[in-house]
């Protein structure tokens, strides 16, 4: 057994469901990004401007970087929410992601510091300017769909994504030749027509943007549109067809409270801000703050009025 074969059955035990490795090297997405950014297609996550070549190529962001271990974390819950209930995306029913895969992921590069003491690396999720969906395609794990988002075949869509950016050569996984094929239906049904073209989304128009990431007032072209959901959207997974394999996480973290799986729209719009904190204490749900998760509220709650 090679080391890299190692690293993933290590990753497998850690609770991970995909493990890939890729090299280290310039994307040569640079042209595509840039005419992203230029359409204004980042709304207001200037983050997204900045960095830009570490993003390219994460040998910027990872001094002596040579490989990339990518991960994938499942988050398909075993229960749902009602669905006349307030909806949150799933991803957000349990713990805060980041913490959870930060955590696996450490404990994977101390595995592999014990076989090689001097490797130097990071490990990210979500939390700096890595292009995750490209490399965990790139390492093998999965394609990107028309949505953008990276599906593993046989698994689905509902994942999480991790990287450990290591100085080590490793043996290296390729892409694999699974993709979309004609299939439109997660640009079908978007209700907000979001996903403009195959591989390109207009966060603006993005319900998760609108309820998640916009510190302002919900556009109103898109405030109509937002079906039942107060914190994210999963539409354009949910009517994926290769989530139909979907089978439930096991990750205790992910696990969503009684307390969360009761909220309705009378808790939501009556719940005060030290119940906020309480119920959404250590989750992504953070992310929107109190003020913003009132305001999404308030806006499906003038839809059910119309």
């Amino acid at each position: 057994m090679t080391f890299s074969e190692e690293i993933k059955k290590e990753a497998l035990r850690l609770g991970f469901y995909a493990c890939g490795i890729c090299r280290a090297t310039d994307s040569g997405e640079e042209e595509r990004y840039m005419r992203w950014l230029a359409g204004n297609h980042q709304a207001t996550m200037s983050y997204m401007e900045r960095n830009v070549d570490k993003r390219i190529d994460p040998r910027l962001l990872v001094g002596g970087a040579k490989s990339i271990i990518s991960v994938a974390l499942n988050y398909y819950p075993h229960q749902k929410q009602p669905a006349h209930a307030p909806q949150f995306a799933y991803y957000a029913y349990g713990k805060d992601y980041h913490d959870v895969i930060k955590g696996k992921l450490k404990q994977l590069f101390e595995f592999i510091k014990e076989r090689h003491q001097n490797v130097t690396g990071r490990y990210f999720s979500d939390s700096a300017p890595v292009l995750e969906r490209f490399w965990a395609a790139q390492a093998g794990i999965g394609f990107m769909g028309k949505n953008t988002l990276l599906i593993i075949p046989g698994k689905g869509s509902f994942f999480f994504l991790g990287e450990l950016i290591v100085d080590l050569e490793l043996n290296y996984d390729s892409p694999i030749s699974e993709n979309c094929g004609s299939c439109t239906r997660c640009i079908d049904a978007c209700p907000t027509k979001a996903i403009e073209s195959p591989f390109l989304v207009n966060a603006n128009k993005c319900i998760s943007f609108q309820t998640i990431e916009n510190r302002g007032e919900i556009s109103p072209e898109i405030a109509p549109k937002l079906k039942n959901y107060v914190f994210g959207c999963d539409i354009c997974q949910k009517v994926c067809p290769w989530n139909r394999v979907s089978t439930p996480h096991d990750t205790p973290e992910f696990m969503p409270s009684d307390d969360f799986m009761s909220i309705d729209l009378i808790k939501l719009t009556e719940m005060n801000e030290e119940e906020y904190q309480k119920l959404f204490r250590g989750s992504a749900v953070k992310r929107t703050k109190f003020s913003g998760l009132k305001r999404n509220v308030a806006a499906i709650s003038k839809n059910r009025n119309k």
